[in-house]
């Protein structure tokens, strides 16, 4: 069994705490925060977005973010698929909104602190699709 650390209140695995736990202690709240992303441009929409809407994802209407349904053999590799996106958006430090059933992952992408679509969520859907990429080749 591993042994868990506990710091702040957490209990975390020590996989975990090698993640996280670190960035927990060495955060000083009395700094003022770092100013997020911001929402992409008309020229970079064109330029950044135009590769990822040719590769199945689509812009969600009535809110700036971008869709894309994935569809893999069976359930271990959607969830392979979700367990290495969900590290890379861990390193990315962007996290998806996601839905799985079975062997299908809806994912929408949008970055919440700007309000819509920001270079992060490109980042992560280009991350996203070389990771399918590998279930299908």
């Amino acid at each position: 069994m591993q042994h868990l650390y506990a710091s702040y209140g957490l209990v975390l695995p020590c996989r975990l705490w090698q993640c996280v736990g670190q960035r927990l202690l060495s955060m000083d709240t009395s700094l003022p925060t770092k100013k997020g992303p911001s929402k992409l441009s008309p020229e970079q929409r064109q330029e950044l977005l135009d590769p990822l809407l040719q590769s199945s994802w689509k812009l969600v209407d009535g809110r700036d973010a971008i869709f894309k349904s994935y569809k893999f053999k069976d359930f271990q590799q959607a969830f392979s698929f979700m367990t290495n996106s969900a590290l890379n958006a861990e390193k990315l430090d962007h996290h998806p909104e996601w839905f799985n059933v079975y062997n299908r992952v809806d994912v929408t992408l949008t970055t919440h602190s700007c309000g819509g679509i920001s270079s992060r969520d490109v980042r992560l859907a280009s991350v996203m699709d070389a990771a399918a990429a590998k279930y299908f080749a």
